[in-house]
């Protein structure tokens, strides 16, 4: 047979002694520094996977392209939007088993980027489907400290 030990408060046990201190925080309202180039490195390369794994789930049908219209500018998102549309009417012409696994468990394998100019990044990401690798481009620009994607290539 197992028994239950029951969990007692440790201010329970400890009496009137044990009273528990508290430390005031300091007062300092002032912002963090700024970021570092290795912070925002990696800022970059976490919007570039999200980015591009959202971007095959919307070329699989699996995804609202509108889901990515905060990230994308607007020429980048009806370039999207046009080849997913180009894909489902392929689909819907001929029944061929490649159109239907294209884009299917979709993967990003490994993502790179750089700096080319303060405020504008070039990625670059290896995306491995259930038919093939392929690569995409991106090139991210900071606007009002928020990073849009200005140029978006599907390999």
């Amino acid at each position: 047979m197992n028994t239950v030990t029951p969990i007692r408060s440790a201010l329970a046990d400890s009496g009137p002694a044990a009273a528990v201190r508290r430390v005031p925080l300091p007062a300092t309202t002032a912002p963090g520094p700024p970021l570092r180039a290795a912070d925002e490195t990696s800022e970059i390369l976490a919007i570039t996977r999200s980015t591009v794994q959202a971007a095959m789930e919307v070329l699989a049908g699996i995804r609202p392209v509108h889901q990515l219209a905060r990230r994308l500018d607007p020429r980048c998102l009806a370039a999207l939007q046009h080849r997913a549309a180009l894909i489902r009417r392929e689909q819907a012409r001929t029944a061929s088993p490649f159109l239907a696994k294209l884009h299917r468990n979709s993967v990003v394998r490994s993502v790179r980027a750089c700096e080319v100019a303060p405020g504008i990044y070039e990625a670059s990401a290896v995306v491995v489907d259930d038919v093939r690798a392929r690569a995409v481009a991106v090139r991210l620009e900071r606007s009002k400290q928020v990073w849009r994607i200005t140029e978006f290539m599907i390999g």
